[in-house]
C-alpha cells in the first residue's frame, strides 16, 4: 500500500526508510478524526483523535468582501472543490453559474481557473477565500464542498448544513457519513444538472432539518474537555518528555509478517488437527480390521 510513497520518504528524510516503517515506529498519531462520524471502534493507546484541529475562530473578513455580503438580505452560499481542482470543465462550470443565478442568495467560490463569461451578479470568484472565516459568519446559508476533510470539520464546527459533491479518495465516504446524520445531501458530479443542483440547494437552505441536525452534530464535536489543538501540544510534549512514550506502544508492530497474520497459530491448530484426523482413522481401520478378521474366524 505505501510502497510507492518510499522514494518520497527517502528524499526528504534522507534515510532508507519505508513510509510502513515510519508509521509502525510512530511513537503517537494524531489522527484527523472525531466519533460524531466515525463509528465506535478500539483505539490503541498511542492514537489521539484530534478532528477539528482545524476549526478557528472567526477573525473579520477583508471590508470589501464583508460588504458584499452585508448587501444581500438571504445570506450567502459557499462553494469550494479544494485545493487539488483550479477550475472545471466548461459544462460543469455552466451548470453551477445557471443554478445560482436562480437562487437569492450570494455564492462566494473558490476559483483559480480563468472567469468564464457572463458570470451572474450574486457569484464573486476568489482565487484564495477565508473560508473557517465564511463559515463562521452569520449570514451562511449553506456550504457546497467536495466533502474533504478539512472542510467538513469546518463546516461541522461552525453548524452550516451542505451540499457535498465528492471527487475521489476519503471523499464519497466522508460525504456519506454526514448525509447519513442528517446533516447533508450528496450529488454525483458527473451527473450534475443545474435542476439537480438548484433542487439540492433549495432543500439543504429552505429545509430546516438540515440545519438542525448539523447543530446537533456541532454541538456533540465541540462538547470536549480539551480542544483538538491543545490535545496535540499535550500529546507532542508528552511523547518528548517520556523519551518516546514506548509504554503506550503495542507489541504488533514487531511482529513479523508470520506472527502478524498468527500463521504460527493456524500451523499448530492444523497440526493438532490433522493429528486427530489421522489418529480417527487409523481406529477406525483397526475396528474394521478386527471386525473383519472376526467375521472370517466365524
Amino acid at each position: 500500500m505505501y510502497w510507492h510513497f518510499d522514494s518520497l520518504a527517502y528524499q526528504f528524510l534522507g534515510e532508507e526508510v519505508g513510509v510502513a516503517e515510519m508509521l509502525s515506529e510512530s511513537a503517537i498519531w494524531l489522527l484527523r478524526l472525531d466519533f460524531t462520524l466515525e463509528f465506535p471502534r478500539p483505539l490503541m493507546p498511542n492514537m489521539v483523535l484530534v478532528g477539528g484541529i482545524n476549526c478557528h475562530v472567526r477573525n473579520p473578513l477583508p471590508e470589501d468582501l464583508e460588504s458584499w455580503l452585508l448587501d444581500g438580505e438571504h445570506g450567502f452560499v459557499v462553494f469550494t472543490l479544494g485545493t487539488m481542482v483550479s477550475d472545471l470543465p466548461e459544462e460543469t462550470t455552466s451548470v453551477f453559474l445557471e443554478a445560482f443565478r436562480q437562487i437569492p442568495q450570494k455564492v462566494v467560490w473558490r476559483y483559480t481557473g480563468p472567469v468564464p463569461d457572463n458570470v451572474p451578479e450574486n457569484v464573486k470568484f476568489m482565487k484564495w477565500a477565508p473560508q473557517n472565516d465564511l463559515l463562521a459568519h452569520p449570514g451562511v446559508r449553506a456550504f457546497i464542498t467536495h466533502a474533504g476533510s478539512h472542510g467538513l470539520f469546518e463546516g461541522l464546527c461552525h453548524a452550516v448544513p451542505m451540499v457535498m459533491v465528492p471527487l475521489g479518495g476519503d471523499q464519497p465516504d466522508n460525504a456519506q457519513r454526514l448525509a447519513s446524520r442528517g446533516a447533508g445531501l450528496v450529488l454525483d458530479i458527473f451527473d450534475i444538472t443545474t435542476e439537480i443542483l438548484l433542487q439540492g440547494l433549495n432543500e439543504v437552505i429552505n429545509d430546516t432539518r438540515y440545519k438542525e441536525n448539523v447543530q446537533k452534530l456541532s454541538d456533540l464535536h465541540k462538547d470536549r474537555l480539551v480542544n483538538p489543538l491543545d490535545l496535540s501540544v499535550y500529546w507532542t510534549e508528552y511523547v518528548m518528555r517520556n523519551k518516546g512514550a514506548k509504554h503506550l506502544k503495542a507489541a504488533v508492530h514487531s511482529l513479523n509478517w508470520i506472527q502478524y497474520y498468527c500463521l504460527d497459530v493456524i500451523a499448530l491448530l492444523a497440526t493438532v488437527v490433522l493429528f486427530f484426523v489421522i489418529l480417527t482413522v487409523k481406529c477406525f481401520k483397526l475396528i474394521f480390521w478386527k471386525l473383519s478378521r472376526k467375521r472370517k474366524q466365524d
